[in-house]
């Protein structure tokens, strides 16, 4: 895990703030300052008390240099510096876990999201007590690999959809906010690459937590993507099949160990009627199969119910 330096923090944040932001800074030296200070511009207007957290995820580049250089001009901003590279999973957990406000909200500093719009996801949260999480759901898709990108997530989106058994607008949006005390529970689930938001996503629906979707225009990044896509799509497919067998196995294990108990009894009347008590050996791998994967569903849940969160 990487390790972060002293925070460095300006008067203006010793008082305890109603929101944090935790802003993920990696080689982003031309215009982390730019959003640095489009944020706290909304912010300052808004009349919430904040902190923003800026963390320099080990850059190679001076963006920690740029952020030190403009401490003065932005009292509410706290810089942390890791030693390594820990992955924006990472950062959205420390950031998380030290975040001094009741309400946390995660975006980038690639200016791709309307980070202007930071005060009306806390407004909503503000208002209405029953929501948990409000998530800037991308209306365009402007990232790298395009032409990829927007298959894969939507196949992402639905498997997620169907196992999560509600609608899921956009899975893995970088701009959210949600009420800290209740996602404190789920920050040691959160992976260091880019499913993090995946993860604190499928945490939330799969424990009945409200989450709110605020339809938000999708800029084109500035810098380069750090995002590789057949990685990173392997990594979104496998954390969403992890989150939904941690909080309910039986979504993932009891359908196919159904199928497979179907096609074995179907296989076996098949060979009946064929030849008279006769099971092929096929038809008794796939029925015992299909036990024992119920068996292991079964099992899993019990787990699950049992654990004490």
């Amino acid at each position: 895990m990487s390790t972060p330096e002293t925070p460095e923090s300006g008067s203006a944040v010793d008082a305890t703030p109603y929101v944090t932001i935790v802003l993920p800074c990696y080689n982003e030296q031309d215009h982390v300052i730019d959003e640095v200070e489009r944020i706290c511009r909304a912010m300052d207007d808004s009349g919430y008390t904040y902190e923003l957290v800026a963390v320099d995820d080990c850059s190679t580049d001076e963006t920690l240099a740029r952020l030190k250089e403009a401490a003065p001009r932005f009292p509410n901003m706290r810089i942390r510096a890791f030693h390594r590279n820990g992955g924006s999973g990472t950062v959205r957990r420390i950031g998380t876990q030290e975040a001094r406000g009741e309400i946390v909200v995660w975006t980038d500093a690639d200016m791709t999201y309307p980070n202007e719009r930071i005060p009306e996801l806390v407004q909503i949260l503000e208002k209405d007590a029953t929501i948990d999480q409000v998530v800037g759901a991308r209306t365009t898709e402007e990232g790298s690999h395009k032409f990829l990108r927007v298959p894969a997530k939507w196949f992402i989106r639905k498997v997620a959809e169907r196992l999560a058994g509600q609608k899921i607008p956009d899975l893995n949006s970088g701009l959210r906010a949600f009420r800290k005390s209740v996602a404190r529970p789920y920050l040691r689930l959160l992976p260091p690459g880019f499913s993090c938001v995946t993860t604190i996503t499928l945490s939330f629906l799969s424990n009945q937590h409200d989450v709110y979707y605020l339809p938000i225009e999708y800029s084109k990044r500035a810098g380069t993507s750090k995002f590789s896509f057949v990685s990173d799509a392997y990594r979104y497919i496998l954390q969403v099949l992890r989150m939904v067998m941690y909080f309910n196995p039986l979504k993932v294990l009891m359908p196919p160990a159904i199928w497979l108990v179907g096609i074995g009894i179907a296989k076996g009347i098949y060979d009946n009627v064929k030849t008279p008590f006769y099971l092929a050996n096929n038809t008794i791998i796939i029925f015992v199969t299909g036990l024992l994967i119920g068996s292991l569903a079964l099992l899993a849940d019990l787990i699950v119910r049992s654990r004490s969160e």
